[in-house]
């Protein structure tokens, strides 16, 4: 029987911790299921060594499976290696919609790369000092620094800011508004979700948490730029579609225009 619902997308998630903390794990996961369902769970790293001894209790408590990679050689990081080779191998049995990739390592961007030429999505998760190379080459890619798990104190991250401290941040406005006048329809109007996808594909970084804000519809409010109007979608009512349209910018007012012209 259908019921027209969407069939959530098989993700699989693997985790470099060596290069990862375990405090961000239940935010994580949190996080992932906005995509799909972490239907594969690996992390991988050398268990034998004291410095991911942090990870036992996480493993147990989120269904993780620990993939031992010995140290063979010093200065080799082999954890990339075994992470690579079972990811291509998932790959290929072609049973999977994405990837989740949890690093900040940029020896990971040839295989983000080769997983979206197969024609999944790659979702990156890694600190803010990821190499860019590596976080464009992801569908998208979210900055642990937003994944939060327990209390922890107020950061720059959750404050949100004000409208002019957002418009004084010249890439942020260039970067929305292209992506509504791209998103434009015959009325003017922008669909939203199409806007946050023209956003990704132009900045797969980007993230409204980092402005303190938890979702697109808010910041975009937030600069005051933007009109925002919210439809009843005629298939299901209970649901709203949010467009966005530009603010156009007023020209200078006549008055002045005449008194220039008074003066010469």
């Amino acid at each position: 029987m259908e019921t027209g619902e969407l069939t959530p997308k098989k993700l699989v998630v693997l985790i470099d911790a060596d290069n990862a903390s375990p405090n961000i794990v239940k935010a994580l996961f949190q996080e992932v299921a906005k995509y799909g369902i972490a239907t594969v769970r690996r992390a991988y790293g050398d268990w034998t060594g004291s410095h991911l001894k942090g990870w036992k209790d996480v493993l147990l408590s989120y269904a993780i499976q620990p993939i031992q990679q010995f140290g063979y050689t010093t200065g080799k990081n082999s954890t990339d290696s075994a992470l690579i080779i079972d990811a291509m191998d998932l790959l290929y049995t072609r049973t999977f919609d994405g990837f989740c990739i949890v690093s900040s390592d940029s020896d990971f961007t040839r295989l983000a790369s080769r997983i979206r030429e197969a024609g999944l999505t790659v979702y990156g998760f890694g600190e803010e000092k990821t190499p860019k190379p590596f976080i464009n080459a992801c569908d998208k890619f979210i900055f642990t620094e937003i994944l939060k798990s327990g209390v922890e104190e107020e950061t720059k991250l959750n404050k949100p800011m004000s409208s002019h401290t957002l418009k004084g941040n010249t890439s942020l406005m260039n970067l929305l508004r292209n992506a509504v006048e791209t998103s434009v329809d015959e009325s003017g109007w922008a669909y939203l979700a199409n806007v946050g996808q023209q956003i990704a594909n132009q900045s797969p970084e980007f993230d409204p948490r980092l402005y303190g804000y938890s979702k697109l519809k808010e910041l975009i409010k937030a600069t005051t730029l933007f009109n925002i109007d919210e439809r009843k979608d005629e298939k299901s009512p209970k649901i709203k579609l949010i467009y966005v349209q530009s603010i156009k910018r007023k020209k200078p007012a006549q008055k002045a225009v005449d008194a220039n012209t008074n003066n010469l």
